[in-house]
């Protein structure tokens, strides 16, 4: 049996899953930069003004959102932020629901 999610055309296409998308992409996209500006800043062999100008160009250079503790883990198929497993990029409440309807293949009610 193949695994199939079913098809909610009304959830999936969510402002919040769209801004987490484009967040993912400015985090790719400007890690390199990042992590040079970074170390500049740190380097304490480097002056002291020469820091600060370098600081004030990566304030003004890079993107606020190209910072990975900006991203947000959400539900594919509901955009809810908040219970999301990782491993399904589901939260908590579509694993529940997808389960009961038999749609998760090997989950099945527990019962003791």
């Amino acid at each position: 049996m193949k695994f199939k999610l079913p098809q909610y055309q009304f959830i999936l296409g969510q402002r919040g899953n769209v801004k987490d998308h484009m967040r993912r992409m400015l985090v790719q996209e400007h890690e390199v930069d990042r992590s040079v500006f970074k170390a500049m800043v740190t380097d304490r062999t480097l002056p002291l003004d020469m820091r600060l100008q370098v600081q004030r160009l990566f304030e003004t250079e890079v993107p606020k959102d190209s910072a990975a503790t900006r991203v947000v883990n959400r539900c594919v198929l509901t955009g809810r932020a908040r219970g999301v497993w990782r491993f399904a990029r589901m939260s908590r409440i579509m694993i529940r629901q997808l389960a009961h309807q038999g749609q998760l293949p090997g989950v099945s009610k527990a019962s003791w």
